[in-house]
C-alpha cells in the first residue's frame, strides 16, 4: 500500500509527531464544545429544560461510547481523565475487596498513573507483583500465570506501552486471570489502545477499562471509566451523588459531548486510518535505520500500535536532538509527558526491556495520528539524515 500524501511537501513549517503525549482536536469536536459551553450549558442535575438539556448530551455520550466497547451504557463512568480513571480502578478496586485479599498484579512498564498507585497501595498494606516484560516490552503470560493466588484481588495491565506501542495480550491475560483466580478483578489502561484497535471487554475478561480524551482527539481534562457492573469498586470522589454515586460532582458536559464526538469519528473509520499510520510507521522504521547506530525499541512494526516509534540514536543525547527537532518545526518526545513533569529520569519502560544504560537518554519518541502525511515523515527522515551526523560530530569533540 502507497502512503497517501498531501501534495504540499516543501510547504512543511511545522510536524506533531508527539500524539502520544496529546493529540489535535476534531473540528467537530471544536465544534460541538463550543455549543456546549455557549448555548446547551445547563447543570445536568437541574430540573428545568437547560439541565434537561445537558443531561441528553451525557446520556448521548453513554450510548456512543459503550457501543464502540459493546458494553451496556450505565457501565460508563465519566472522569477527568485516564489518570483519575486509573485511580478509581485501582484505589477504588482495592479498597472494596480487600478482605477477599491483599495481593495485587501489575506489569514493570506502566504508566505512572497505575504504577504510582501500586506503590500507594503498597504503603496501606497490599502486596504487588510487578511483571517483567520481554525485549519488546511484552509480558510472558507464564509469569502471570504464577504470579496469580487465591489471595489475587486485582490485575491491572496497559493495552498499550505509551513509550514503545508494545501490546500486552490482553484478551489471553483476561482468559487466565477469570480460570486461575476468578473472583480477580482485571483492570486495563486503554489511554493508548482506545481509537487504534477494537476493544471489547466483555469478549476479552475486562472488567475495568481506562480511557483518556485528549489522546483521541477529544478534549482535555475528560475520560472515562468502563466497570463491569459486577465490579465492586468503592468510589474515590463523594460528594454529590452524581454517576450513581460512583463519581461525585458536576459532569463536564462540553468535556463529555467532545470526547462522544471524538469516539464516534476515530471509530467510523478506523481500519484505513490505522493502516494508513502503520504504513506510514513502515515507511519512517526503514528510512531511521539507514542512519548507523540507530536501534528501533520494541516490537516489529505489525505486532504493536501503529502510532508509535521509538528510536534510540547511539551517541546523541534525547534531550539536545529534541530540540534540534524543534528548530525545524518537528515537534517529538523524549519520553512519557505525564512521567516526572521531564525531570531526568530513566524510563522505566526502557530499562524493563533491557535497553544499554548508554542508550536510555539517547531515546527519541515519534507518535503519530489520523493527520499525520507522507510529506511530514519525509521531511523529518530528511532532517534525521542532517542533524544526527552533526551532532555525533560536535559530540566526539
Amino acid at each position: 500500500m502507497l502512503c497517501m500524501g498531501n501534495g504540499y511537501g516543501s510547504m512543511i513549517k511545522e510536524v506533531y509527531l508527539d500524539n502520544s503525549a496529546t493529540t489535535k482536536c476534531y473540528d467537530s469536536v471544536a465544534q460541538i464544545v463550543t455549543r456546549v459551553m455557549l448555548s446547551d450549558y445547563g447543570n445536568p442535575s437541574s430540573m428545568h429544560m437547560k439541565g434537561v438539556e445537558a443531561e441528553q448530551y451525557v446520556r448521548h455520550a453513554r450510548e456512543v461510547i459503550a457501543g464502540t466497547l459493546k458494553v451496556n451504557p450505565k457501565e460508563i463512568i465519566f472522569t477527568s481523565g485516564g489518570t483519575e480513571a486509573d485511580n478509581m480502578a485501582l484505589i477504588g478496586a482495592a479498597m472494596a475487596n480487600r478482605r477477599a485479599g491483599n495481593h495485587i498484579i501489575t506489569t514493570q512498564i506502566e504508566h505512572p498513573a497505575v504504577l504510582q498507585t501500586a506503590s500507594y497501595l503498597e504503603d496501606l498494606g497490599f502486596r504487588v507483583t510487578y511483571l517483567p516484560v520481554d525485549e519488546t516490552g511484552v509480558i510472558r503470560p507464564e509469569d502471570l500465570r504464577e504470579a496469580l493466588t487465591p489471595d489475587t484481588i486485582l490485575v491491572s495491565m496497559m493495552h498499550t506501552n505509551n513509550e514503545i506501542g508494545a501490546r500486552q495480550p490482553v484478551a489471553e491475560a483476561g482468559a487466565l486471570i477469570k480460570e486461575l483466580s476468578p473472583s480477580a478483578l482485571f483492570h486495563v489502561d486503554a489511554v493508548q489502545g482506545y481509537g487504534k484497535d477494537r476493544i471489547y471487554p466483555k469478549r476479552m475478561h475486562i472488567d475495568l477499562l481506562s480511557v483518556s480524551g485528549h489522546k483521541i482527539h477529544g478534549p482535555k481534562g475528560i475520560g472515562f471509566l468502563y466497570k463491569n457492573e459486577r465490579a465492586k469498586v468503592n468510589p474515590i470522589v463523594y460528594g454529590g451523588g452524581q454517576q450513581a454515586g460512583m463519581r461525585s460532582g458536576t459532569e463536564n458536559v462540553p468535556g463529555i459531548a467532545g470526547l462522544a464526538q471524538a469516539a464516534e469519528q476515530i471509530y467510523s473509520d478506523l481500519g484505513r486510518e490505522c493502516e494508513q499510520m502503520y504504513c506510514l510507521k513502515e515507511k519512517f522504521v526503514e528510512g531511521v535505520r539507514r542512519i548507523p547506530d540507530v536501534r528501533v525499541n520494541g516490537p516489529d512494526v505489525r505486532d504493536g500500535a501503529p502510532h508509535i516509534i521509538s528510536v534510540s540514536f547511539r551517541g546523541v543525547r534525547s534531550e539536545v536532538l529534541l530540540h534540534a527537532l524543534e528548530d525545524k518545526g518537528i515537534y517529538v518526545s523524549a519520553g512519557s509527558a505525564c512521567a516526572s513533569n521531564k525531570a531526568a529520569k530513566a524510563s522505566d519502560t526502557l530499562r524493563a526491556i533491557g535497553l544499554e544504560k548508554e542508550l536510555l537518554d539517547s531515546t527519541l519518541r515519534f507518535s503519530m495520528s489520523v493527520f499525520t502525511t507522507q510529506e511530514e515523515i519525509e521531511y523529518t527522515l530528511q532532517n534525521l539524515y542532517e542533524i544526527v551526523p552533526m551532532l555525533r560530530r560536535y559530540t566526539r569533540r
